[in-house]
């Protein structure tokens, strides 16, 4: 009977893979680079949207590829943690040979893909994989540096969109970086603070102080407002190609208020829920702002 019940209920390859491929951070990263590219593409033709197609599978094989060199590098570690604790790699669907097999055809494929797009494109994905399993990922057990350095490698799928799609990076691509490289802060400091018990399991330093502070959440208001600041660069004209209209620059700055309303609300509460909502909050305004961008570029 157990052994019965025990094949209904193993999990499909596909369930395994969207899992250890982390499917819906994938695919959240796959649309700022979407994004990207849509400021950056000149005319909507047959040719374009193949190279959105290209960009779609690249991409996702390179994201994924990171988040399946992580999980191996962080396997007994997230055994210690109720949020990680049924991850594939500790739950034992799958082994650390053919998860680290998996990483590697994905990575083969996504590079492979994304050259075929032009080769910065092909080098920034290399550069973000590089960057996020073998930095970001070993520094989170040792310092609470590791949210910057793993604030590159998050900021590049979405000026990868741009450069993939005119094969330039100049300071329409790095308006984009440096927009996506601030917002990282205040949101995964967010992640930090409202995870932190279960963070302490593995030995992770998420919180830039270390503690759930006064000073860490005065740091998520300082880095909101850089975000906002930063998001608010094109209106001014001088980002090249990228720029963007008044009537868009002032529902950016609403939505920018809303989410310090927010960081506030953290450094006044000093709890987990206000970390949580500041956490959904920051998803809201990426995502709004990114298609706030597309909107006012084409319409």
């Amino acid at each position: 009977m157990s052994s019965s019940n025990s094949s209904v209920t193993k999990p499909s390859l596909f369930s395994v893979f969207t899992a250890i491929t982390k499917a819906r951070l994938t695919i959240s990263v796959m649309f700022s680079t979407l994004a990207g590219y849509a400021l950056g593409v000149d005319q909507w033709n047959v040719d374009a949207f193949k190279v959105l197609g290209l960009l779609s599978i690249g991409g996702y094989c390179m994201v994924g590829a990171s988040n399946v060199f992580n999980q191996i590098i962080e396997k007994d570690l997230d055994a210690l943690m109720d949020r990680t604790k049924n991850r594939p790699l500790p739950a034992g669907l799958i082994s650390k040979q053919n998860a680290f097999i998996l990483g590697c055809v994905l990575t083969v494929l996504g590079l492979a893909i994304l050259y075929s797009v032009n080769e910065k494109t092909a080098l920034f994905g290399a550069i973000s994989i590089f960057m996020y399993v073998s930095l970001y990922t070993p520094l989170k057990t040792i310092t609470p540096l590791s949210v910057f350095v793993g604030a590159f490698p998050g900021a590049i799928p979405y000026m990868l969109g741009w450069v993939a799609a005119t094969g330039t990076f100049g300071i329409e691509a790095g308006t984009l970086f440096i927009i996506q490289f601030f917002w990282q802060f205040p949101h995964f400091w967010a992640i930090g603070w409202f995870l932190f018990d279960d963070y302490k399991k593995a030995g992770f330093f998420m919180l830039p102080t270390g503690k759930r502070d006064k000073k860490t959440a005065l740091q998520v208001i300082l880095y909101t407002i850089w975000t906002i600041l930063a998001s608010l660069i094109p209106v001014f004209g001088f980002t090249g190609k990228f720029h963007i209209s008044i009537v868009s620059a002032v529902i950016i700055f609403v939505l920018g208020l809303w989410m310090l309303f927010y960081a506030f609300k953290l450094y006044n509460k000093m709890d987990a829920q206000a970390a949580r909502k500041l956490m959904l909050v920051s998803v809201s305004y990426i995502t709004l702002l990114q298609i706030i961008y597309v909107i006012d570029k084409f319409f």
